[in-house]
């Protein structure tokens, strides 16, 4: 393992070829080689777009490509979970309502100055034309807790919280007629899921939730859209298999009172021949394992990351 990598994704500069895919009658997945995906849902009267693209200009590029297959009103954006490249694209939509989940609402308020600066901080192409990026953050003005149904026409769209994983707020959107279900960071495939504000320890029963609706395609946070039951399995097992086993050799470490730097090596040397060649290996592992550690050692929730602490702690983990 390499101990002078470049921070983040600061070397992750080449474009990638986005593609749009139709699901069903009513869902498509904006995706683009292990960038984050945009889902959409169009109804008889109406589009719900779920997570936005990190800026306006980015969004513009989703908003195209819905124009394309529809000119209904974008009513509605969903916030999957609070995060930065999620949500800062929401403005270009214009839409009548953002829907979040309280818990998501409850994390904007704690730590979205703070996300918003760190993020952007880590991913320089994915905040492209950051300057079109309205001040503040983005404000939710529809919050729900637990469930929420729209009727989108005669199409229902259930927003669901089926337990905590990525984040506290983990929001997916489940199709029940069309069997297709977005869902957000919860699931990601031939992508490494970041856990800097995960709980590990609940994230595989959020999984067993999720694949209890019997999805026939998906949409996951990063990756290809999954369009068969089979593909949807692979997405739920390894995601499941990621952060398992990611967090059992953290435990193990830090059980025999082992510091985080060395957990950190010995966990990247463990996991890096199955899971090193998956989209932002090398980014997620120093955030993973750092919060992993936490969880370890009895702190229940994630401390907030900011611009500083992330360049702190990756010098503690990456630097000689």
């Amino acid at each position: 393992m390499s101990s002078q990598k470049t921070f983040a994704s600061h070397a992750d500069l080449d474009e990638k070829k986005v593609s749009f895919d139709q699901l069903s009658d009513h869902a498509w997945a904006y995706t683009a080689e292990g960038d984050p995906n945009t889902g959409i849902v169009v109804g008889d009267d109406a589009v719900m777009v779920i997570d936005t693209q990190a800026t306006p200009v980015m969004a513009e590029d989703v908003i195209r490509r819905i124009r394309e297959v529809t000119d209904k009103p974008i009513k509605y954006v969903l916030l999957s979970h609070y995060h930065a490249v999620r949500v800062l694209g929401a403005s270009a939509y214009k839409p009548e309502h953002i829907i979040a989940s309280e818990d998501t609402l409850d994390l904007i308020k704690e730590r979205g100055e703070q996300d918003k600066a760190s993020e952007i901080g880590r991913f320089p192409r994915l905040f492209r034309n950051v300057e079109s990026v309205p001040p503040g953050l983005t404000w939710p003005t529809i919050s729900f807790t637990g469930k929420m149904t729209l009727w989108l026409g005669k199409l229902e769209v259930q927003i669901l919280q089926l337990g905590r994983g990525h984040t506290k707020g983990d929001t997916v959107v489940w199709l029940p007629q069309d069997r297709v279900l977005f869902s957000g960071d919860l699931v990601e495939f031939d992508a490494t899921p970041y856990a800097g504000d995960a709980y590990f320890q609940d994230w595989p029963q959020t999984l067993d939730n999720l694949a209890a609706l019997k999805p026939e395609k998906l949409v996951p946070g990063r990756g290809p859209a999954l369009q068969n039951a089979e593909q949807v399995a692979a997405g739920l097992a390894g995601t499941r298999a990621f952060v398992s086993e990611l967090y059992e050799s953290v435990k193990a470490g830090a059980s025999a009172g082992r510091e985080l730097k060395a957990v950190y090596r010995e966990t990247f040397d463990r996991l890096a021949p199955k899971y090193g060649q998956w989209v932002i290996f090398a980014h997620c592992m120093p955030f993973d394992v750092t919060r992993a550690y936490d969880e370890a050692t009895g702190h229940v929730d994630p401390r907030i990351w900011t611009a500083e602490r992330d360049i702190a702690m990756w010098q503690a983990l990456e630097g000689a």
